[in-house]
């Protein structure tokens, strides 16, 4: 694996450690770690920051602001191609999700080597059969 693909469902347990509904969030504090040292490369499909910043302003909207400062200033590179939004299309309607989900699935799909890491189970069972993907709570987290 050289590239992961974080789904909102992990960054949000940056911004909400502590949450009850936050299963794994030091697992997923280790995947930030991993990538502030550069023991792991992010890439995101387009829409990454502003469906977090949905979830976050819901939940915290007096930390909204800062929060999606601070993760624009990470500058992930952006995979934005036809290729992406085709293969987000099929796999939406192969597993019946979401093209807003299928979007992270899609960039490990069009990419070699490239991994998605979601913490959200129900999507993993619709679409895991796809490959290139890994629930958190499974993901080997490299420390060096």
């Amino acid at each position: 694996m050289s590239d992961v693909v974080l789904d909102a469902s992990v960054i949000v347990k940056w911004v909400f450690p502590d949450r009850a509904q936050e299963a794994d969030a030091d697992r997923a504090l280790g995947v930030l770690h991993a990538i502030r040292r550069g023991r792991l490369s992010v890439v995101e499909p387009p829409h990454w920051l502003a469906e977090v910043a949905a979830v976050v302003a819901r939940l915290a909207p007096d930390r909204a602001r800062e929060v999606v400062g601070l993760l624009y200033a990470l500058e992930f590179p952006v995979v934005d191609d036809f290729e992406l939004y085709q293969e987000a299309i099929r796999l939406s309607a192969d597993s019946g999700q979401h093209v807003f989900d299928t979007l992270y699935h899609a960039v490990a799909l069009c990419r070699a080597e490239t991994l998605l890491v979601t913490a959200d189970e129900r999507y993993y069972r619709r679409a895991g059969r796809a490959g290139h993907v890994r629930l958190l709570k499974d993901l080997e987290v490299p420390t060096r």
